[in-house]
This record gives structure tokens, sequence and C-alpha cells, in this order.
């Protein structure tokens, strides 16, 4: 069993997201660390890129700080493998298709493997485009993760036979960002990724702040993933925000597991 599935092995899994080197990359690893500590089953990395056309302006501006900081890609991936010798849960990156392009992608997919990364989330690449990634991603023993959204309809099920690791299931149309409501019928969506493949997990992001809306969005599916959210308790808390990060990934993976 990968690790990408044992996060989903015991009950509802809870899945935070970071901008690496925001607001450096000593902070993102500490916060790595206390929130493994706290209860995350699978961590999301985000690699910065100036074009980040999925994200939401607290996203955004964690990007850009972080590439006004200087840090490089392969800063990151020295940063993962430092987390691999202390920190057991999986580790999925999210970036955009020009950063592995611009690297080189078996290049890339390689270094992320040696690296101890367990996935690969490019939510600028659509279904039809997969396969330009998904071989290379497989020989490295790279879980490529398909996202479905509210305008996928007839092809969830296409994307749900494909699918690898788990299913991001985006609960909103637009970019990334704290929401006070999710409208999409989530269950729905859920509902035709199980009935096309029972076997992989789906979780559930873009929008969710909040532990309310962590459990109800937990009780459709198989885990929750928080990025604004946590960003945003970066972005406002700096080198110091650790205490912050903790208490926040405690909370919501309290809520999580009440389901």
């Amino acid at each position: 069993m990968s690790r990408i599935q044992q996060a989903f092995a015991n009950g509802k899994a809870f899945i935070p997201f970071l901008t690496c080197g925001d607001p450096d990359l000593g902070t993102t690893a500490a916060l790595v660390r206390t929130m493994a500590e706290a209860g995350a089953d699978l961590i999301e990395l985000g690699i910065p890129f100036s074009d980040p056309t999925a994200e939401g302006p607290v996203i955004q501006a964690a990007n850009a700080r972080a590439l006004a900081g200087g840090v490089t890609t392969d800063q990151i991936f020295g940063m993962a493998r430092a987390l691999r010798r202390d920190v057991a849960v999986p580790l999925v990156f999210m970036t955009y298709a020009n950063v592995v392009f611009s690297y080189g992608t078996e290049r890339f997919l390689a270094a992320a493997a040696e690296a101890g990364i367990d996935g690969l989330i490019l939510p600028d690449v659509p279904f039809e485009e997969k396969e330009e990634f998904a071989p290379a991603c497989r020989a490295c023993g790279l879980d490529l993760i398909s996202l479905i959204a509210p305008t996928s309809e007839g092809r969830i099920s296409e994307i749900a036979k494909a699918a690898e690791g788990f299913v991001y299931c985006v609960s909103s149309l637009g970019v990334t960002g704290m929401r006070s409501r999710i409208t999409t019928d989530v269950g729905a969506m859920v509902g035709q990724v199980r009935a096309s493949n029972p076997h992989i997990p789906c979780a559930v992001g873009f929008g969710i702040s909040a532990p309310e809306q962590d459990a109800e969005m937990d009780a459709l599916s198989d885990g929750v993933i928080v990025g604004s959210a946590i960003v945003k308790l970066v972005a406002r808390h700096g080198r110091e925000a650790v205490p912050a990060v903790r208490d926040f990934t405690a909370a919501m993976k309290r809520a999580v597991s009440r389901r």
C-alpha cells in the first residue's frame, strides 16, 4: 500500500496545503512538521509559480512572496529530502505545467521521487492532456492526481476510472480561496466518482476554511483539503506561524475525526 493510500486507510483524511518558501523554507519545513504532528494525513506542498492561474489572491500573494525571497525548485527538493528523515505522512507537490516543463519533465519527476514526494497535482493540465505527464509519473512511482470540478459533468466517470492516488474534487467554481458557504452538490460529484471507481478516495478542496465546513464536506467524501485559510495564517504570523497553524490543523483534524 502506498503512503497516499495509507492516508485514507484509517478514516477521513485532513489534507493541508502550504506554499513552499513563504516566508522562507525554514518556516515551511517547521510548518510541515507541526502539521504532521497535529494530525495531518497528507500534506500538499505548493511550488511557487509566477502565474498561478488556479489560485485566489491569498495564495497568489504567497507565491509572489516566495519568489521574491528567491526560493528555487532545487531548494524545495532539498527541503523535502530533509523532511523525509523524520516526516512519514505522504507529501504531494502542487504546481503548474510550466514549472515541470522548464525543469525538464523526467528530471523533475525523478528528483521529486528521490526526495520522497508521493504525488503531483497540476491544476492547469486538463484530463485530455494528462498523458503528457502520467507515464513519466508512473515510471518514477508518483501518482498524478486528477481533479474534477462542477463543470466536469459527463467527464467525471472517465476521469475517475483513470485516477491514481486520490481524486481532488473542486468544491467551488473559480479560484482557490475561503468561502462562507459551499453551494456545489459535492455529494453528487463524489457519488459519480465512487460509482465509476469505488477504490479511489475522493478529497474535497477549494473554499473550505472552518471546522464546520470541514466536517460537512468530510461527511460527503473521504477527506478535505484546506489551503487558503492556512496560507492566510502564515501571511499574518510569518516566521511565528507555527503555533497558529498547529492549533488550526488540530481543530480541523478533530472535525474530520468526528465523522
